[in-house]
């Protein structure tokens, strides 16, 4: 092959890679349109819900509410836009695949979203409430006046929700990489130790600083990598078995 050609490859491996960024920055801008007019209602629940009774937000200055908006639209056309930047991501990697491969990767797309949604329903309903808990509970021991923002209350609500939920998308990955035999379940065991140590440190982080949050959310981590360790084992055990019969295949003298 020419330098002439390879770089021609190049061009077009960019060129397709820019077409699928301008695909994808057009669903997220058509989804944060459709998230203003959905930020309403979602904030109505937001504030309405057990988790915000007693709490008297107010606002520190002209734009906070404009802002609060913008954030609640964001979270909406990132939920909206995921499957198809998935998709988006698979097709500029999809002529690189082998047809099994092609098909069998495709099929991942639907649950990227159902995991980014458990990811955020388990992080909202069960971990927003009990480091807003432990938080104010803080704040009340300190005998400190509770005057709360609306940007401070949402920030803090989406510096642990959106985390938590790219977090579910573990075992799809995994699940993925090892289709593409970028990992198998053996590696991931040996590695085993290493991913412990950066999912407690991800739960130290985006948890309160107490020894039972960082626990409560240490657990569901550790069970995601496991559940993907298993689950890439079946995708592995699978392609063993692909692997000896298609081997079987051409080793199996011609009759005559």
């Amino acid at each position: 092959m020419s330098l002439e050609s390879e770089g021609m490859s190049v061009v077009d491996h960019l060129t397709e890679l820019r077409k699928r960024i301008i695909y994808v920055l057009l669903v997220f801008v058509a989804g944060l349109v459709g998230g203003l007019f959905c930020a309403r209602p979602i904030y109505n629940y937001l504030i309405s819900a057990d988790i915000a009774q007693g709490f008297v937000l107010h606002a520190f200055s002209f734009w906070d509410g404009i802002g609060m908006y913008m954030k609640i639209a964001m979270t909406v056309s990132l939920v909206l836009s995921i499957p198809f930047i998935v998709y988006q991501l698979w097709a500029f990697i999809s002529p690189g695949l082998r047809p099994e491969e092609r098909s069998a990767t495709l099929r991942y797309v639907p649950y990227v979203f159902i995991l980014f949604v458990l990811g955020i329903a388990f992080a909202y309903y069960v971990i927003f409430p009990m480091a807003l808990s432990f938080t104010i509970s803080i704040t009340r021991s300190m005998g400190l006046a509770e005057t709360y923002g609306i940007t401070q209350y949402f920030s803090f609500m989406f510096s642990l929700v959106i985390p938590l939920a790219i977090l579910f998308e573990l075992p799809l990955l995994v699940m993925f990489l090892t289709k593409l035999r970028v990992l198998n379940p053996l590696r991931l065991r040996k590695m085993r130790r290493y991913a412990y140590f950066a999912l407690v440190f991800i739960a130290v982080v985006i948890t309160p600083p107490d020894f039972i949050s960082d626990f409560l959310v240490t657990i569901p981590l550790l069970v995601l990598y496991e559940f993907s360790v298993f689950l890439s084992a079946i995708v592995y055990r699978k392609q063993l078995s692909a692997d000896a019969e298609r081997e079987s295949r051409y080793t199996q003298p011609k009759s005559r």
